[in-house]
């Protein structure tokens, strides 16, 4: 096996080199490779590199080699090759024109989603710290409440403990949030999170009340309340404040630019804030969450059988499109107002498909002694398990196309059940058994079964449509017809 080191210098090789590379930068288990020249990339001599298990992505390419290594590359990429972070380019303004030009031909929808993807990426690993110690801090309440934990001073101490670590994200989401979105949209990343800050301010009441916004009996139901419009409200008001602070700083004399600039910034979208867009998302916000109850949050339990048995199987090829990133301010809005998420846990059933699939395969392919497809599966497998699905998708069911059908297939039963069971998380983060900490403590159980049915509908589902031949690569020509 190729050192981390070896596997960077041959992927830099394979796509063109280092001046063929704008920036780079990571997620949990792929490298990000913004390029200047795709036609450079030597993509199938990169897909066949040892350590490579997907390949991916045209102008930004996404080299899939799992957990952990990809950061380490990314830092390989930074340090011993001198290749920019994605979030530290310089501003040249030809790569700037090219960027622009390939997000025209992505289209509005897919450009949206990969900035909501820029957004939040970074913050995944705060999200699943947050949430793995808030579901602890639930338990220990739980457990102390129903008499299987004392209520000690050392109980009460580590409860407080993983309740401040978990409340020091989750609480502030809107800040974290206002930050990284004024770093995509180019504002200044202080004022971003203030944006961020407005909307969760007790002050917010004050200024409804003024204005006859404020339902006294239901605050929730009012036109203006602290939160109203979520994240949703803050990404908008945080583009707002780039657009007028990029402005603002045409027209101010360089002297006064460092006063000025953020004063008029902030005054100007701090009102646009309030009295337009919190109000108007807060009410997107409502409609989407009143969509969902029906989808989601049905007590009809048919209709929470075939919603989750969809939903988990369609959740794969969404992650393919791209489309999977949509979602999350769709959790964000379901953690802010009902306290979890239930869409998590269902769609969280797709990877443990992936699973039980790639178990299939891999028994049909010891029988045909395809030991290359036996290794690859042996090292994603426990990625898989742990909630990582790319190496299984792209190393493993993608490239053998009927198995990524069936493993969603088999993922929808498991879907189903989680969603009938009303299994409900604190948080999102991995899927598999890592997320049984991200559930609330009476959903834990459920949520485990949820991913043993996935595993063996996926395994089954495999098993009933994937021949042996399918995985048998000896008959195989190499030569062209």
């Amino acid at each position: 096996m190729a050192t981390n080191k070896e596997l960077a210098k041959s992927i830099i090789e394979l796509i063109g080199g280092k001046q063929n590379v704008i920036a780079a930068t990571n997620c949990m288990t792929r490298l990000r490779i913004r390029l200047k020249d795709v036609s450079k990339v030597k993509m199938e001599e990169l897909k066949d590199i040892e350590g490579v298990l997907g390949v991916t992505g045209s102008d930004t390419l996404q080299v899939v080699v799992g957990p952990g290594k990809a950061k380490k590359i990314a830092d390989i990429f930074v340090e011993d090759y001198g290749i920019a972070q994605d979030s530290a380019m310089e501003e040249d303004w030809q790569e700037n024109k090219k960027s622009m030009k390939a997000q025209q031909k992505k289209g509005p929808i897919k450009t949206g989603l990969e900035t909501i993807a820029g957004i939040f990426i970074p913050l995944i690993p705060a999200i699943i710290a947050a949430g793995i110690f808030n579901g602890f801090a639930s338990l220990i309440s739980t457990l102390q409440g129903n008499g299987n934990l004392p209520a000690s001073n050392v109980w009460n101490f580590i409860q407080l403990m993983f309740a401040l670590i978990g409340a020091s994200f989750l609480g502030y989401f809107a800040i974290f949030t206002g930050v990284n979105a004024a770093k995509r949209f180019g504002a200044t990343e202080a004022l971003g999170g203030m944006i961020g800050a407005m909307t969760i301010g007790a002050q917010i009441n004050g200024i409804s009340t003024i204005f006859g916004l404020f339902n006294e009996a239901v605050p929730l139901d009012s036109i203006l309340t602290t939160g109203k419009g979520g994240i949703i409200g803050v990404i908008f008001g945080v583009w707002l404040l780039s657009k007028i602070e990029k402005r603002v700083r045409k027209i101010v004399p360089d002297v006064l630019d460092l006063i000025l600039t953020p004063l008029i910034s902030l005054l100007v979208t701090g009102l646009a804030l309030v009295l337009i867009i919190m109000p108007v998302s807060g009410l997107v916000s409502d409609l989407l969450i009143k969509v969902l109850s029906v989808i989601i949050n049905s007590d009809n339990t048919i209709v929470s059988i075939i919603s989750g048995y969809v939903l988990s199987a369609l959740f794969l090829p969404m992650v393919l499109l791209g489309l999977h990133h949509g979602l999350i301010p769709i959790y964000a809005i379901q953690l802010e107002s009902m306290g979890g998420v239930t869409l998590f846990p269902v769609l969280a059933m797709a990877g443990a498909g992936q699973v039980g699939a790639a178990i299939a395969i891999y028994f049909k392919a010891k029988k045909v002694d395809n030991k290359r497809m036996q290794s690859v599966i042996t090292g994603a497998l426990p990625a898989g398990i742990l909630g990582i699905g790319e190496p299984l998708i792209y190393g493993v069911t993608l490239p053998l196309g009927k198995p990524f059908i069936t493993a969603g297939l088999g993922a929808g039963f498991g879907g189903a059940y989680v969603m009938a069971t009303k299994v409900m998380a604190t948080a999102w983060g991995p899927s598999g058994l890592v997320a049984i900490p991200l559930m609330q403590p009476s959903s834990m159980l459920n949520y485990f079964i949820g991913i043993l049915i996935s595993y063996i509908g996926g395994f089954i589902m495999t098993n009933l449509f994937i021949k042996t031949s399918d995985v048998d690569t000896r008959g195989v020509s190499v030569t062209n017809a």
